[in-house]
């Protein structure tokens, strides 16, 4: 168990995390101080959204994905800043992260915030949301967990709600309220332009 001293420690160094593996299930006890709920989030950007939510909840775990390593600084240094024990930081593609890295039923949220849309057809099938990630993600969640989709294009929005209500194993679910208020950089910048931000949230029936 760590201590008040150990817990400080760990919220004053850097939260950037590497595995000693990266084909093998992550080490969740060895990468935080306690066993909570786990909570992820895919394509962190600039971190506004998961510095916040993880200093808000620290009865629970997160992870944060991004494959740019400019932006997992930023992020590392606003976590760090607010002083948070219970954030982790990996540099990595966010499918590749899903299907391989994290251990069945492992996962209570994972929060997906304006990925790529790949506007044009002939790019659709770089998307992350698609029929293959939704497999990965169910094997993913713990039961009852629970998926939330967060982007401004309207195509990509109807994708998401297709692909996940195809799936059986989910039931959507409203966003709260609570969650709903904690923007994240890209949504900050749309929503101050005037483009509103379209929103979904499924959640593990089995």
């Amino acid at each position: 168990m760590k201590t008040d001293a150990g817990l400080r420690s760990l919220a004053s160094a850097s939260l950037l995390y590497r595995p000693e593996s990266w084909v093998d299930a992550l080490p969740l006890a060895e990468m935080f101080a306690g066993t909570q709920p786990l909570e992820v989030e895919l394509g962190s950007g600039d971190g506004l959204f998961l510095a916040q939510w993880a200093a808000a909840h620290p009865e629970r775990n997160f992870i944060g994905v991004e494959r740019l390593l400019g932006r997992l600084r930023k992020l590392d240094r606003k976590g760090q800043k607010l002083g948070v024990a219970n954030l982790r930081l990996m540099r990595i593609e966010a499918s590749y992260f899903v299907q391989y890295l994290l251990a069945p039923g492992t996962v209570s949220a994972l929060h997906v915030y304006f990925p790529d849309p790949w506007p044009k057809r002939k790019h659709h099938k770089h998307r992350l949301v698609n029929e293959t990630f939704v497999r990965a993600v169910a094997l993913a969640l713990a039961p009852g967990g629970r998926v939330w989709l967060r982007t401004d294009d309207a195509e990509y929005h109807e994708q998401m709600l297709q692909v996940f209500g195809a799936a059986k194993e989910f039931r959507p679910i409203e966003t709260p309220t609570e969650l709903a208020a904690v923007v994240t950089d890209f949504e900050r910048e749309f929503n101050a332009r005037g483009i509103a931000t379209r929103r979904a949230g499924w959640e593990l029936s089995r």
